[in-house]
Order: C-alpha cells, then structure tokens, then sequence
C-alpha cells in the first residue's frame, strides 16, 4: 500500500474512522486490488504517527465489512472491491453501512441492549406453547388474521389500558410487531421528506437511523440526568416539528426519565404547539427502585399523545410483540399502513405470549427480571465509582438497561475502544447516539444482559484502561523542556 491518508486530528470523525473509510474507498474503486497485502499495524502506525490500537480498530472494521481477511502469521490482505462480473453490482449500488462496527464480539460486551438470555423462563414458555397448541381454535389462530394484532390479546391490552386511565374514550389499540414497527408506520402516516421532528439527543441508533432514511429534518432536544430539557423543547416546539417522539422512562442511552413536572410541562408546551407526542415506553416495566410515574399519555386529556408499549424487554424480544395506543383516527391509518406492510398479524406468537400473561407465568418472570436487573444495575454503579478515575461522571439510572457514561477530556470513547477490546471488554462509543451535539468521551454502558461478577470484571478492565490512556495524555499534553 503505497497511499499516505490524509488524517484530520482536529476532525469529529475518529482517527481510525477516517483510516478506514480512506483504505475501504481504495479498495471498492479497485485500486488496491484482491490478494494485496497490507501492512502491519504496528508499521502503519509508526508510517502514519498513530497509536496501534488506532490503526487495529481500523482493520477490524475493514474485515467486518468483508473487505479484508487477517491470515495467521503473514498479514491481512485485501479480498473485497470489485469483482469482474456481469449484471447487478449490489456492492455498488446499496450505501454503504457501518453497522457491522458498531457490535463488536467480545467476550464481557456492554453493547447490546436487551434481556439476559438466561434468565428465560424455558420451562415456563414451553408450558405456554403447549397449551396453546391443544387448543381446539389452533385452526383459527394459524390463519390469516387481522392486521390489528390477534383479538383476544388487543382486546385484553385495551381493557387494561383503560384500567389504568391510559386509555380515552376515543382511544383505540394496534399491535405491532414491537415498538420499532410502530414507529416506522407513525413515520409512514405522518412524515413527508424534509419534514422535522423534533427528537432526543442522544438518541438509540434504531430510531434516529429510521427517521433520516424517511427523509426526515432530525431536530435533536439535549437530554439531561431529568431527561429531555423541556426549556430547549418549547423553543423546538414553537418551529412546528410535524411530531415529538419522547422516552419518558429509562431513556436509551442514558438511562434518564422524566420526573412529573416536566411531563406536564412537556405536554403542555406540545398542546399549545399543536404538535403530536409520540410516547415511546418500551423500557417502563424495568422499574428497579423508585415509585412508577404516571405517563405522559395518561396525564394528556387533551389526545395529543400515542403510547408506544411492548412486551421485549420483560419478556423474550424475538417474539416480537408491542401495541401503539391513541386516537383512533390515527390508529386506523397505522393499522392500513401495517395492512400494507405486512397483510396480517402474527396471531400464534401473540397467542401464546397472551397464554404466558393469563397463567400468571409473565409475572412471575417480570418478578425475577426486575431483582436481577436491580442486582445488575447496583454492580454497574458500583464498578464505576470503584474503578472509573476522578472527572467520569455517568447517570444513575433508576431502571431499565442502559447507564451513559462521560470519560474526562480529552479521552475519546471511540478512539479509546480499539484499546479496551484488546482487553477484553466492549461498549457502543457515544457517536452512534448523537443527533446534532458530539461528544467525544460518551459511551453507553448496557448492563442487564451480564451477569455481576461480569460487570464487576468488565469495568475493572475498562477502569485500567482509562486510567492509562488520562496518564498517556497527561504526559503528552506536558510542555517540552527547554533545550540549552
């Protein structure tokens, strides 16, 4: 490789971020072709001025994306770029992703954000499919159905809903598959290109990522320790965003909610806006201390509010099942979207997870995943303050999966990554949640999925390597002696 990349340390975008896409454009256009050798991390570094751990976290996203291949003894070698072919060129065509970056595989890994698989009720769920599969109706249920979701369960939701004054007169229900399809059907009802919506920032990649591939003017609200700052939203607001999508409990990635009073103020800022609130709570059965606060929806009589819910988090996320709650004029232009989309609904994992919640089995397991994830939780707080050095700072959340941590400047989490993998630990660095405010020492921490001695270790290892690299930048920072 005879290129010098032209690396900016003043640029927002990582070192080796910008080391990769140089090398991964070389390769796609040709230039550096199949079978071409790299060089070695350590002389590429030395080449270019880069810490290795820079140059390595460049060639682990290079080979995620397929485009090189590390051979054992004799180097890493280009396999991807163009291929001689007729036809469709898909590499060139689709854009390009870095996903595959942003889950590295380790072995104690923070990065993912649901339940830990191990604390599934097996037993318990396998109760639950049998009973439903001797029922006499199995015929029906394994049917096309209604694209509402399989009645006996919306209809048991909604009753619940206005039990608990979430529910309005004109209110009506739709399942869906989890809140990630409820957001894209409100995005396909509501959203035209180039029209803005007001969102928090930072925000889960999930969301952000559908919403800009809408079209949609991205308008980033800053989240604090009370969750959205309702002083900057007012003045959003007054813009008319085309709607507010909002996490009221245990927002992703910060862990944050919203205390009461800034609901209020949240809805009535929205109200006089007459801006619709999209009210996504899909981590609000994950209370572990601390007393439930009403929801936005049940505090907004005046119907400008859509409840986002779902079962994934407190129960098993591949079953795929949430519902969108609120007016029914827009409930019945989602459930045409959802007609569009889809046909139907998956009516024989809804009616078993409805078998799981009538047995009183769902309970039971919410019970155990809220003592485990309290559990989780006191060892992430603890394993911060033990071993994170003085000027860190994170959230103390009150539930649900995800802690925000803020390194001391001027550590950045995702050029600091490379180094803990070599560790043995992983985490999502802050830039895969930022909307419009950059900052360069976040990273989320989500730790319901490990184990404590996992955290506890985990964080130990991170602890070391945050340490290490304040002192290395410490020392750089150090003006030079004089020469005499």
């Amino acid at each position: 490789m005879e290129f010098r990349p032209i690396l900016s340390h003043e640029s927002e975008i990582p070192l080796y971020r910008q080391l990769f896409e140089q090398i991964a454009a070389r390769i796609r256009s040709g230039e550096m072709a199949r079978g071409e050798r790299l060089p070695p991390t350590r002389e590429l570094a030395g080449l270019l001025g880069l810490n290795r751990t820079t140059v390595s976290a460049a060639y682990e996203m290079l080979e995620a994306q397929g485009l090189i291949a590390g051979q054992v003894g004799r180097g890493s070698f280009v396999t991807g770029g163009p291929a001689v072919r007729s036809g469709v060129d898909w590499t060139a065509i689709l854009p390009h992703s870095s996903a595959a970056s942003a889950f590295p595989r380790e072995e104690i890994s923070f990065v993912m954000s649901r339940p830990s698989r191990d604390l599934f009720p097996l037993d318990d769920f396998r109760a639950s499919c049998a009973a439903v599969l001797e029922r006499q109706d199995l015929a029906d249920i394994l049917q096309l159905g209604s694209p509402s979701g399989y009645e006996p369960l919306r209809r048991r939701l909604l009753e619940e809903a206005r039990r608990q004054q979430l529910a309005a007169p004109g209110d009506d229900l739709l399942i869906t598959n989890g809140c990630q399809q409820a957001l894209d059907l409100i995005g396909r009802v509501l959203l035209r290109p180039g029209d803005p919506v007001a969102i928090e920032d930072p925000l889960y990649p999930g969301l952000k990522n559908l919403l800009a591939g809408m079209g949609a003017q991205l308008i980033g609200i800053p989240v604090g320790p009370n969750g959205i700052d309702t002083a900057h939203l007012e003045r959003v607001l007054r813009e008319r965003p085309r709607f507010l999508v909002v996490t009221s409990n245990f927002q992703n990635p910060t862990g944050a909610t919203m205390p009461l009073e800034a609901r209020r103020t949240l809805i009535d800022s929205a109200r006089a806006a007459g801006v619709p609130v999209v009210e996504n709570d899909a981590y609000g059965d994950l209370r572990y201390v601390g007393d439930p606060i009403p929801a936005i929806k049940q505090l907004d009589d005046g119907g400008g509010t859509v409840l986002l819910r779902s079962f994934s988090k407190v129960s098993f996320p591949g079953l795929r099942v949430g519902w969108a709650l609120g007016p029914k004029p827009l409930i019945d232009r989602l459930r045409q979207a959802k007609e569009a989309a889809d046909l139907h609904t998956d009516q024989l994992s809804q009616a078993v997870l409805l078998e799981f919640v009538e047995s009183g089995r769902l309970e039971a397991h919410r019970r155990r995943v809220l003592e485990a994830g309290a559990v989780r939780l006191a060892a992430t707080l603890e394993g911060c303050r033990h071993w994170m050095p003085r000027g860190t700072r994170w959230t103390h959340p009150e539930g649900g999966m995800n802690m925000w941590v803020r390194l001391p400047e001027p550590l950045d989490a995702s050029e600091l990554l490379a180094r803990a993998r070599e560790e043995g630990v992983a985490y999502l660095p802050g830039r895969y949640f930022t909307v419009s405010r950059h900052e360069p020492g976040a990273l989320r921490l989500s730790f319901v999925g490990l184990p404590p001695e996992q955290i506890a270790t985990g964080l130990a290892a991170l602890g070391r390597v945050v340490v290490a690299e304040l002192e290395r930048a410490s020392t750089v920072s150090e003006p030079a002696s004089a020469m005499v």
